[in-house]
């Protein structure tokens, strides 16, 4: 499973300009469902419901919300890079400013998990993290995301 799989440039927000947890999954929401063409408050709801179970907030300032759609027929990504990093209740305490939100359909099983596994794996390299937090544009945040782990699977 490659990032460039399930992720697009139009979902590469790199500069969120949000002050907490929960604005931080509404325009998510927001810019998943222009990408699905899915509902934002039923992808909303979604990450709302998971987000109850327990925080996605993985340390270091990543945040990988995630949850099942029914009406999806794939998976789709959508990254974002906050400009100032925001209470995600993460198991480390520490805000976040890198957000990678996975939507998976319903039937995804193993899929679902590969690509949590893939988004986990890249986004726990430091070098990796410090080169997204220095990129300022779409295009350059995209690549580093999709070149990240086409190299990393050679």
């Amino acid at each position: 499973m490659e990032i460039a799989e399930i992720l697009i440039p139009e979902g590469v927000l790199p500069h969120l300009k949000v002050t907490s947890k929960k604005q931080a999954l509404q325009e998510l929401s927001r810019r998943a469902a222009d990408v699905t063409g899915l509902g934002q408050r039923e992808i909303f709801d979604v990450l709302l419901e998971r987000e109850r179970l327990g925080t996605t907030g993985m340390g270091e300032g990543i945040a990988i919300p995630h949850g099942k759609l029914p009406s999806l027929d794939r998976l789709h990504g959508i990254f974002a890079r906050a400009d100032r990093a925001v209470d995600f209740d993460a198991i480390d305490d520490k805000p976040v400013d890198i957000i990678f939100l996975l939507l998976a359909p319903e039937s995804a099983g193993a899929d679902h998990l590969k690509a949590l596994a893939r988004v986990s794996r890249l986004l726990r390299d430091k070098g990796t993290c410090d080169k997204i937090r220095g990129a300022d544009s779409v295009d350059a945040i995209y690549a580093l995301l999709t070149e990240a782990t086409a190299s990393n699977a050679a």
